[in-house]
């Protein structure tokens, strides 16, 4: 897959539907972070995630612009960004809101760790 490795930005939502159904087919760990672009913490957080995507080639890392899909931001109740929701077969499995490093990289080793091992 060429996405692998990369936080894949969905601008639409047929993009996102495509990319969240192929994430919960492959039982991979799905990462999304829902973002805004005028949102400070939101660019702070970016590279770090850009970052972890490289090193983590197992885990699906998806960015939603919040002002851009709406309706998927309201679907999951975002109502702070950096928002970040981790998915597994497409059910929530865990949730970060904020732009907390420590807190973020914490859960997507968790998470992924027991992918890699299922």
């Amino acid at each position: 897959m060429a996405e692998e490795g990369q936080v894949i930005g969905c601008h639409t939502v047929e993009v996102w539907k495509e990319h969240f159904t192929k994430a919960a087919e492959s039982k991979k760990l799905a990462v999304v972070d829902f973002t805004a672009s005028w949102c400070g913490p939101c660019r702070f957080i970016a590279p770090i995630l850009a970052d972890v995507a490289k090193k983590m080639p197992h885990v699906v890392f998806l960015k939603v612009d919040v002002d851009e899909l709406r309706a998927v931001s309201k679907e999951y109740e975002v109502e702070a960004m950096p928002t970040f929701i981790f998915f597994k077969e497409g059910k929530i499995v865990d949730k970060v809101v904020g732009a907390k490093k420590d807190e973020l990289l914490m859960s997507i080793d968790k998470h992924a760790a027991k992918v890699a091992s299922a």
